[in-house]
């Protein structure tokens, strides 16, 4: 059997604090896969900076001393998907890309089952939490809420399967053949088809450093998973105008029949009700199309998803 190469994708965005920690235990796993003869000895785990402001790229820099590791810096911070999508881009000649975040939530010694799988003949594996104890009781119930409403709204997704998974080399070049500028990959890898797999692991504490993923940017993710794979809020807003319409008519024809019999009744607060309730519908109604149009505006000016600033990973095979 043939020995694929595997490359290792960590994006990291100020991790100063995990990676001294992170980084002996993923190159532990890429030396124990090259020992059992499963990947090649080019096999790499490969950093990349998103842009941070403390001495993470210092540490990526000195790791890439090493054997078996190198990394890619951002000019920037473009966000934890475009980090992602430039790591699998950088590394696309390789067999299998593994996606893993360095704060050790997700165990890096499932990647030994993930490689095991790919040989079984899976091209997508992903990596799905067998429990979220670690997290809050609002993070498990609005999960399990969001996971349910992208259901709804036809978006295939892979329940407590977040950025950890393994890809062969050909479902990652049909991934980044896909053009769209506003990433939501837990919604585009399904889309790609392959046999697929999953492992299971059980999630744990952040060894070190705080979350890179607050309410703020939870909200903004889940926003970007709806509005870039389904239409249908744009429908259920067609939906509720036809609803305001029908009622409207209703209460018109009421109003008729009330003032032909004489029952004139004094309405202000009925009135300044109706208004502020439509009004609010209609600015709720014009924020999501705005979304939308939003979306638009991005996709059509087709900017790059991510500059690389430095690129040790081809500066190392090359050398």
């Amino acid at each position: 059997m043939k020995k694929g190469k595997l490359c290792i994708v960590v994006p990291c965005y100020n991790e100063q604090q995990v990676l001294p920690k992170s980084e002996p235990i993923f190159k532990k796993v890429i030396e124990r896969l090259i020992g059992d003869h499963q990947v090649a000895e080019t096999s790499q785990v490969v950093f990349v900076d998103d842009g941070s402001t403390d001495k993470t790229w210092l540490l990526i820099k000195q790791y890439s001393n090493e054997e078996h590791v190198s990394g890619l810096k951002l000019s920037r911070n473009f966000g934890h998907q475009a980090a992602i999508f430039a790591g699998m881009s950088a590394v696309s000649d390789a067999d299998m890309v593994v996606t893993i975040d360095s704060d050790l939530q997700d165990d890096p010694n499932v990647i030994i089952k993930m490689v095991a799988k790919y040989y079984e003949g899976a091209q997508v594996v992903y990596g799905v939490r067998n429990n979220r104890q670690t997290d809050s009781r609002f993070k498990r119930i609005s999960a399990k809420i969001f996971y349910k409403l992208m259901n709804c709204l036809g978006v295939k997704m892979i329940p407590d399967a977040a950025d950890f998974r393994l890809l062969s080399h050909q479902a990652v070049v049909t991934l980044i053949n896909y053009p769209e500028r506003n990433l939501f990959l837990r919604g585009l890898v399904p889309l790609i088809g392959f046999p697929s797999a999953k492992v299971y692991y059980k999630r744990t504490e952040r060894v070190a450093g705080k979350s890179k993923y607050p309410l703020r940017k939870m909200i903004n993710l889940a926003l970007d998973g709806i509005t870039s794979f389904s239409i249908v809020p744009i429908r259920l807003i067609m939906n509720l105008g036809l609803l305001i319409v029908l009622i409207a008519l209703i209460l018109l024809i009421y109003t008729f029949i009330q003032n032909a019999k004489g029952n004139t009744v004094s309405g202000w607060s009925s009135l300044m009700i109706s208004i502020w309730a439509l009004g609010g519908v209609q600015l709720i109604c014009i924020s999501i199309i705005g979304e939308y149009v939003g979306k638009i505006f991005k996709e059509v000016k087709k900017r790059p998803r991510y500059t690389i600033e430095k690129d040790l990973y081809h500066k190392n095979n090359a050398d």
